[in-house]
């Protein structure tokens, strides 16, 4: 449950509008050259160097269940830093596009609808309200857990010692 306002950087995958709260993301890099990694899942796009770091990049939409997409110019690697089961995780995620950042009080974020959800409510805090549209609040640390990123991690340097600046 979200008890405080909190800041959020926006974005698109199809025509839904997402957020993660700022405090998880490191930076949003443009698109650039992402090289594969043999037997990850489906979702794994490979790793992009990010100052001279491998970085493993999970394509969002494929996480969602959502079909794959070309990238095109306005998709964007949003970096995020996770902490998960005490270790610190940094990896990518691949978004349709990058809005803006916002600020949304608890007031305006209802829990998620138990039925006819399009997304795995485990992946979900809230849903935000803002004018006459929906914002889906993510869960960073239930959309990449521990177990699969141990399976994408291997061989990739993914962890507290190769992943931290």
């Amino acid at each position: 449950m979200i008890t405080e306002t909190c800041n959020y950087i926006t974005f698109k995958l199809g025509h839904e509008l997402f957020a993660i709260d700022v405090d998880h993301v490191r930076e949003v890099l443009e698109i650039s050259r992402i090289t594969n990694v043999p037997t990850a899942p489906a979702y794994m796009r490979g790793v992009v160097n990010v100052r001279g770091k491998a970085i493993p990049v999970v394509d969002l939409r494929l996480r969602f269940g959502l079909p794959k997409e070309t990238d095109t110019v306005n998709s964007r690697i949003v970096v995020l830093e996770l902490d998960l089961e005490g270790e610190t995780v940094v990896l990518g995620g691949i978004a349709d596009s990058v809005h803006e950042v916002i600020e949304i009080e608890p007031a305006n974020i209802d829990p998620p609808p138990q039925i006819a959800m399009r997304w795995r409510s485990e992946f979900i805090q809230g849903m935000a309200r803002r004018a006459d549209e929906f914002i889906i609040v993510l869960d960073v640390n239930a959309v990449f857990c521990s177990e699969e990123l141990a399976l994408v991690g291997e061989g990739v340097g993914v962890g507290s010692s190769a992943a931290k600046q």
